[in-house]
């Protein structure tokens, strides 16, 4: 298994960043943040850390230690890129800027160093399908917030080595964080193929006028939400038997929605300018989406959202 020791991650924005700063929390590692535009990298991290720091979860000389380790650098050839054992490209998502990404690192990077790229949607197979050595390319999704959500989602495209592979999920587990293979390159990875079949669902249950948008949120936060954290699908499965998960999808499969379309209610409401919180204020100064939020509403779910991780995470 190849032995990681400078790492480069391609972007300094807030994933980059985040990543970054995970990264630096194993001292063996050299990291290397490269972005064609200038990036204030210790703010950006200090900024996204405040919380962890205020907490005590981190402290102000060990976050201090991982910034002493983490280079940024403008110059694409830097001694930083031409030495990277490991890259996780984390730019803009676009396919045309992460082709182009990866073509630039293929002339600069050595041959044996791997190839990551950061994407919640986009195909590794497809990102990587004009490279010269497919092998060693793998994809990585770091779900957002990236310093605080430990998965990992590792993607085998159709061409990415087994050794390669075992490698990034070893590099995974060294930074702490949770990987999972996704051993094919199929849209959603795994995650978020379940996520937004739970999504699907609640969206059909609102449209056919069984459940409030609330109602249906109020279901998931009060019941098989709670556990889920310890109690996820196929152990619960495995809980009750196998034998009454069979029964039970016997009766509910076929009334559960199965369309292969986004709901038509989704395009209503973004026809009439419902967008959530990305919506126009109403005459009451509200966004609407399935809810209605004023902006201090707004950015007390923002804000919130941390601070539950942190909770669940570090229980603080």
């Amino acid at each position: 298994m190849k032995d990681i020791k400078n790492v480069l991650i391609m972007g300094g924005g807030m994933m980059g960043s985040n990543i970054a700063y995970v990264v630096a929390s194993v001292k063996e590692f050299q990291i290397t943040v490269y972005d064609k535009f200038p990036v204030d990298l210790e703010a950006k991290i200090r900024t996204n850390t405040k919380q962890l720091v205020d907490k005590g979860i981190e402290t102000e000389a060990a976050l201090a230690e991982k910034l002493s380790r983490i280079h940024f650098t403008q110059d694409v050839d830097d001694e930083g890129i031409k030495n990277a054992d490991l890259v996780i490209e984390a730019v803009f998502e676009d396919i045309n800027v992460k082709q182009e990404t990866f073509a630039l690192l293929e002339e600069k990077c050595r041959e044996d160093c791997i190839f990551c790229t950061n994407s919640s949607v986009m195909s590794p197979s497809w990102i990587s399908e004009k490279l010269k050595y497919r092998t060693r390319f793998v994809g990585t999704h770091f779900w957002n917030p990236g310093h605080l959500i430990p998965l990992v989602e590792v993607v085998k495209t159709d061409a990415t080595s087994d050794e390669v592979a075992d490698t990034v999920m070893e590099f995974m587990r060294r930074i702490g964080k949770s990987p999972c293979l996704c051993k094919k390159d199929v849209p959603g990875f795994i995650a978020n193929r379940m996520q937004h079949a739970l999504w699907r669902e609640a969206i059909s249950i609102v449209e056919n006028g069984i459940a409030s948008a609330e109602d249906v949120d109020t279901a998931v936060k009060t019941s098989f939400g709670l556990r889920l954290p310890y109690l996820p699908p196929l152990l619960n499965s495995d809980m009750v038997g196998t034998q009454l998960t069979y029964n039970i999808h016997s009766t509910v499969l076929e009334a559960i929605e199965d369309s292969h379309k986004p709901s038509p209610l989704l395009k209503d409401m973004i026809d009439k300018g419902q967008m959530g919180f990305r919506a126009e204020p109403d005459a009451n100064g509200k966004r609407v989406g399935f809810g209605a939020y004023t902006d201090e509403e707004i950015a007390d779910i923002n804000a919130g959202l941390n601070e539950y991780l942190i909770k669940m995470l570090y229980n603080k």
